[in-house]
């Protein structure tokens, strides 16, 4: 509405519906980027609200910038994992509806799952936290839903899990993440 510059992806299984909407859309302030990958486009644009709760959370527990860019970038590799054991493309992970969306969620004043996650960090009890919101904290069903599909498939999303335990498990944030430090040491990798 401002028209400032901004930045998205129309995802169709059918290049040429993306194309269409990339048409319609696109003007002087707003592009818009196709891509085929569905599946990609979708899972990152729903797992990218888990990871905003914990980055909130992490904020909320001023643990630093450092730790915030941990999370995210940790989180992107949660996410591609998962992502790719649906059938989407790595490289997805990597564009607007990945890593994009990712860290404007998780960085930016306007997330509902940012700033939910932040008043948990402050201590906030999570279902006292989600009972004030007026509008819907996507990441709360979706991390429920994408630890479910991580163990299914076999998949290791430990951020998802923390950020479970802390909702639904009763788990407090300092605890969560003392699990998540306490991981065995690895060499990293994006897989």
């Amino acid at each position: 509405m401002r028209e400032l510059p901004s930045a998205m992806v129309a995802a169709a299984t059918s290049e040429r519906t993306a194309l269409e909407v990339q048409r319609i859309f696109q003007n002087g302030f707003l592009r818009i980027y196709t891509h085929t990958d569905v599946v990609g486009t979708e899972i990152g644009g729903a797992l990218k609200n888990v990871i905003a709760l914990a980055a909130g959370i992490s904020d909320g527990l001023e643990l630093g910038s450092n730790a915030r860019a941990a999370l995210i970038t940790r989180g992107l590799a949660e996410i591609t994992r998962l992502a790719v054991q649906l059938g989407a493309e790595e490289s997805t992970m990597a564009g607007l509806a990945g890593l994009g969306d990712l860290v404007l969620t998780c960085t930016g004043d306007l997330s509902r799952n940012r700033t939910v996650g932040v008043a948990i960090g402050r201590g906030g009890d999570p279902h006292k936290v989600l009972a004030s919101m007026a509008q819907v904290v996507e990441g709360v069903r979706t991390a429920r839903a994408a630890r479910a599909l991580g163990i299914d498939l076999g998949v290791e999303m430990p951020i998802t899990q923390a950020v479970y335990s802390i909702l639904d498990e009763g788990v407090v944030p300092r605890d969560a993440l003392a699990s998540l430090m306490a991981r065995e040491p690895r060499p990293e990798r994006w897989s």
